[in-house]
């Protein structure tokens, strides 16, 4: 017979405000087995665990109830305990009466108290037939995967790295770098941009622990913590990067013209091309949807021959290459190349982008000196299109008045309601530097209000207002197109309790953070869930920031949320350690609270097949006949398939028929 100990908590008022916990720990004496119930005002302190040991030891109970909070977080701590005790770990159950009972019942405080009584009821019934059950383990590869070659994907790159983990740092352009690569100077400190972060690049691509493979994608990714199988598309270059030497000949003569991602449109660049000067690996790409094939050169044939000279036409690009890295003779595949590896965890850090300016009609966003925040980046930056000189965009002339529109599709119930944090600090930068530079600009800066959180932000935030940079609290209504390209702007001093308008040269919208397009393809390869504000979700807003559902995949930088460059490295840098623990224990522990197939009562149907959320379920033959296989390693014990197996063959250890049946009984009772 079983000897069950329940155990109530008061967690202070969050349970004992609306549950009376002692009528709850009475009623739990009365149940069946019952042989111990007491009740503590923090079950999950240390002396709410002494408690609970100290009965194991003494012999009192061989099965735990704690009626407390969520099992999510809590259960841990009191598996953990019982065991030091000498119980098996397994033979405990959690009455979750704080989520479920007490924070959605406040104000039926009778009500809420006999519904706890019902959950206890519940654990207890199930707690009386528990078996124990004993943990099992996987061997682990030892390497990691960061995807994403941004300051974050670096970062945690590094981190790994430097532990002595193999790793492979995956980027989809052909640098990396990501956003940070395209600013100017960094916030408070005006840092160069390219000055922090190019010799991270240097050492991360030259680390030998370190595999960097730019110009590259995800394309598939299967198996579990400790051994995930990926398959990466290396898209193809049409340059051999084993000749390249980055000396950029071949972009200098191509004759092909389209805008460049990289200055966010504002110039041109070639088809054949380097991303950008400082550009790690500095290697040199063709883009074939670009290209005009000059002299016929289509890739894979061969050149046609002059009559006069008897030698090759060979394409501009071919000719300028001193290093002969561009051959279109060559049959080069279009797909690429597929390169597959084993590793143990992945970290997702792919960065975000920012919203386009077309979104918001009353913005004036075909006039062309209506730019975004990062474009204005490019402009102010040394390497971007105009060299670092100010000069707006429809005439090439510098602006006498610049105005900044900040929450452009953040805090905005129509786009995204949530905050994106470092846009008035950016902004600020940017004024600051202009103001700098050019002293005789009239810069009008525009906010809801000012976020400056950060260390050092708000005094940089007030040493703008020092340097007559006129700050506006309240929001812009819209903008007037007027000629000479010249904008009206019409928006309400809040302060002033007043509409105010004004002709600006250069209108510069703070655009809202988001996630990248290509974003909802990658979280379906990898398993990925996406929070209410559209970004990677995170397994706990508190305690798990960089872990996922999905063991063994973590999330870093903005793809979690925005951030600003030191939070980015610092989440970079934890979700390293956290993607190092596998890797360094060399096993995983897999709990027995599993499913398993029955193979001989099983149709072999597939339903099971993609209901799985972890992707654990397989067909394979059994007596000649196909039978689902369920991959012990893989399945998280959800029960989605026990659920839908319309043959009844697939059971979940740890929660068997006998075990909820006698929680139906007692909820019923």
């Amino acid at each position: 017979m079983a000897k069950v100990g329940v155990y109530v908590c008061h967690c202070g008022s969050n349970i004992a405000g609306v549950i009376d916990v002692a009528a709850v720990r009475d009623f739990a004496e009365t149940l069946p087995d019952v042989v111990v119930a007491r009740k503590d005002l923090f079950m999950c302190s240390d002396s709410g665990q002494e408690m609970v040991k100290q009965d194991i030891r003494d012999g009192l109970v061989d099965r735990v109830v704690v009626a407390a909070c969520t099992p999510r977080t809590h259960e841990p701590i009191f598996r953990a305990a019982i065991e030091k005790a000498g119980l098996n770990k397994y033979l405990f159950e959690m009455a979750n009466i704080r989520d479920q009972d007490s924070w959605v019942h406040a104000h039926d405080h009778e009500g809420a108290t006999e519904k706890a009584k019902k959950i206890v009821a519940s654990a207890v019934a199930k707690a009386r037939n528990l078996e124990p059950l004993e943990d099992k383990f996987v061997p682990v590869t030892d390497a990691a995967l960061v995807i994403g070659g941004g300051i974050g994907g670096i970062s945690a790159a590094l981190e790994l790295a430097n532990m002595g983990h193999k790793t492979y740092l995956v980027e989809k352009r052909p640098s990396i770098g990501g956003v940070m690569a395209q600013l100017d100077k960094t916030f408070p400190t005006n840092d160069c941009s390219a000055c922090i972060l190019t010799p991270m690049m240097v050492e991360a691509y030259n680390h030998p622990n370190i595999e960097t493979l730019t110009y590259s994608e995800v394309d598939d990714v299967s198996g579990y913590i400790g051994n995930f199988t990926v398959k990466i598309r290396q898209k193809q270059t049409y340059v051999d990067w084993s000749r390249c030497t980055g000396c950029g000949d071949c972009a200098s003569k191509c004759p092909s013209k389209t805008p460049d991602e990289f200055n966010m449109g504002l110039s041109d660049r070639r088809a054949a091309y380097i991303m950008f000067p400082q550009a790690v690996p500095k290697k040199a790409v063709v883009d074939i949807e670009h290209c005009l094939h000059c002299a016929g050169r289509e890739i894979g044939t061969l050149p046609k021959i002059n009559e006069k000279t008897g030698r090759p036409i060979l394409a501009p690009c071919e000719r300028a290459c001193p290093a002969e890295a561009i051959n279109r003779s060559v049959a080069y595949d279009p797909a690429g190349a597929i390169k597959e590896v084993e590793v143990g965890s992945i970290i997702v850090a792919t960065g975000y982008q920012v919203m386009d300016k077309g979104w918001f009609k009353e913005m004036a966003p075909d006039s062309p000196n209506v730019i975004t925040a990062l474009q204005l980046e490019r402009i102010i930056s040394a390497t971007g299109p105009t060299e670092g000189k100010l000069l707006r965009p429809s005439d090439k002339e510098k602006p006498h008045t610049i105005t900044f529109v900040s929450c452009m599709g953040s805090r905005d119930e129509h786009f995204h309601t949530y905050c994106s944090r470092f846009c008035c600090m950016y902004m600020i930068k940017q004024a600051r530097l202009i103001k700098e530079k050019y002293p005789d600009i009239t810069i009008n800066m525009h906010f809801i209000d000012v976020r400056s959180a950060g260390k050092g932000y708000d005094e940089y935030y007030t040493g703008a207002r020092k340097m007559g940079i006129n700050i506006f609290k309240g929001k812009v209504g819209g903008l007037e197109m007027l000629p000479d390209d010249r904008l009206r702007v019409l928006a309400y001093d809040m302060e002033a309790a007043t509409g105010i308008e004004y002709e600006s040269d250069l209108v510069v919208l703070a655009t809202a953070v988001e996630l990248p397009q290509d974003a909802t393809a990658l979280a379906q390869k990898l398993g990925l869930q996406f929070c209410g504000s559209n970004f990677f979700r995170e397994l706990h807003p508190k305690l798990g920031p960089v872990e996922t559902a999905t063991e063994g995949l973590f999330l870093a930088g903005c793809c979690q949320g925005p951030k600003d460059i030191p939070d980015t490295v610092a989440q970079a840098k934890g979700a390293a350690a956290a993607a190092a623990v596998p890797l360094a224990q060399g096993k995983v522990r897999i709990e027995p609270i599993i499913s398993e197939v029955h193979a001989e009562t099983c149709s072999g149907c597939g339903i099971c097949i993609p209901l799985c959320p972890y992707h654990a379920i397989s067909i394979t033959t059994y007596a000649d006949r196909p039978r689902a296989q369920i991959e012990m390693s893989a399945c998280k014990g959800c029960g989605v398939c026990t659920s839908a197996c319309p043959s009844g063959a697939i059971v979940l250890h740890g929660y068997d028929e006998s075990q909820i049946f006698a929680q139906i009984e007692a909820l019923t009772a």
